[in-house]
């Protein structure tokens, strides 16, 4: 397996996968330039919050040679799940969630409403919509939660 706890020197990496993700794909959906290409930045990002010790030790990478994709979990839930643009639909993503799944037993979270790509990818390995939603904070846009 290619799974394996993240160390302190993945952070610039996993923050990388982390700006690139969200300006592909919730730019579209937010539409804040100053956000997404001003604030969301990789340096402050990695400093301020992959260092934070209750998110480090939750992280975990793809590695096969190279840093493809990553999970974030708070317990069991799914904080963050992203796998590097370039090499979406290698199964990355599945095999993130599968060892979320059977290794940190993984049963909830929540995702962007309009995320249906994602919402999509969540269902198909188990996770249903309950019907709850809460307001994606500062945003007028909802997230909506699964479980498994």
């Amino acid at each position: 397996m290619d799974i394996r706890k993240a160390i302190t020197d993945d952070l610039s990496r996993i923050a990388e996968i982390y700006v690139f993700n969200n300006r592909v794909n919730f730019f579209p959906i937010f539409k804040d330039e100053s956000f997404s290409f001003g604030e969301l930045q990789v340096v402050p990002l990695v400093n301020h919050y992959f260092k934070k010790d209750e998110i480090i030790r939750n992280l975990y990478v793809f590695d096969n040679g190279l840093i493809k994709g990553f999970i974030q979990m708070n317990g069991t839930e799914i904080c963050k799940l992203y796998v590097d643009t370039f090499f979406q639909s290698e199964k990355i993503g599945n095999e993130l969630i599968e060892f979320a799944i059977k290794e940190l037993h993984a049963n909830n979270l929540w995702a962007l409403e309009k995320n249906v790509r994602a919402i999509s990818f969540y269902q198909r390995h188990g996770f249903h919509l309950t019907g709850q939603k809460k307001l994606e904070e500062d945003t007028t846009e909802y997230l909506v939660k699964l479980e498994r």
